[in-house]
């Protein structure tokens, strides 16, 4: 009797050990979804989102880049370029920006549909690059030929958000067209809120005081085109580029003779340029998130598009009104 009951024990304990271990592994990856069915695999966080909120339960989403990780500076690995292979649908933002050269092999791919979200948005044509200080002209030539100079940041402009969604319901729906009204249903449902943060931009940006923002990079033209604001960046369009001398005594002198109260910097990229020119010129520090990458804690908060851009309005009216 004593050798079935220590039988039993151990199967019990073995058997629990399974369920926890099972557990853990669910909450493992805070950046795939537990849907049925379509597998989606994405490459930042807001292609992420906007593929999460429209997929719902009916498809798998995952992204690539890491949360935290800056994705300007991203390059896949064996483990990245073996898992869009396994999907159905690959998701990026635009050429611009992810590694494309590498994502888009046909010996990459596989069967999986490449979808670029931003397709048939009008790129704008962000600030001319200086040479940088540090030697660095070298290592970011090749990323500033890719990158031509374009602005890749449609996604922070509510309105062309709007438009990337309905070209990823457009994908899910022709990937899976037995769910097509549920993904399109989605879509509606999530450009009704991008619909109401639009407006929230618009009202409460209307009759700000200043319309200079001071960011560390360039990477709110799209928001500042949208809500007639002037963007004066600090880096340009790639957040690891060093400014020179004279284009940061430039945006002091800027700050100086704009009364700029507020300097913007970011969440996963060094704060020290932000840091400097607050201290030439007196001006406080806020931050304004591109929402290129959440970090794990900010997933585990609950935080997301819209909630991080309503945080960054807040910001903005803040800096804007004083």
């Amino acid at each position: 009797m004593k050798s079935v009951r220590l039988v039993w024990m151990i199967v019990a304990v073995v058997a629990a050990g399974a369920l926890f271990l099972s557990g853990c592994g669910k909450q493992a990856d805070s950046t795939a979804t537990a849907g049925s069915g379509l597998k989606v695999v994405t490459t930042m966080y807001p292609v992420y989102e906007f593929a999460r909120q429209v997929a719902g339960d009916k498809a798998e989403v995952s992204m690539l880049i890491p949360p935290g990780a800056e994705p300007h500076d991203w390059e896949p690995s064996p483990k990245d370029l073996a898992k869009i292979k396994t999907a159905k649908l690959f998701l990026y933002q635009n050429a611009g920006l992810e590694p494309v050269d590498k994502l888009l092999k046909p010996d990459v791919l596989g069967d999986a549909k490449a979808v670029e979200v931003s397709r048939g948005i009008q790129l704008m044509e962000g600030p001319a690059e200086e040479e940088e200080a540090d030697g660095q002209e070298a290592k970011h030539a090749a990323k500033d030929a890719q990158h031509e100079h374009m602005d890749v940041h449609v996604w922070l402009d509510p309105v062309a958000a709007q438009q990337e969604v309905d070209t990823i319901v457009q994908a899910l729906s022709e990937a899976d067209p037995e769910n097509k009204a549920y993904y399109e249903q989605n879509g509606e449902k999530f450009k009704a809120e991008l619909q109401a943060l639009d407006q929230e931009y618009r009202t409460t940006l209307a009759n700000v005081s200043s319309r200079d923002i001071v960011t560390s990079h360039a990477a709110f033209g799209y928001l500042a085109k949208r809500y007639n604001l002037q963007q004066v960046a600090i880096m340009g369009l790639s957040p690891d580029s060093e400014p020179t001398p004279e284009k940061m005594a430039n945006v002091v002198q800027f700050c100086r003779e704009h009364n700029v109260k507020y300097i913007f910097f970011e969440t996963v990229v060094s704060p020290k340029l932000a840091q400097t020119i607050s201290k030439e010129t007196g001006a406080g520090l806020l931050v304004l998130n591109p929402v290129e990458s959440l970090g794990e804690d900010e997933l585990k908060q609950g935080k997301n598009y819209v909630t991080v851009m309503r945080e960054n309005l807040v910001n903005l009216k803040k800096a804007l009104q004083e």
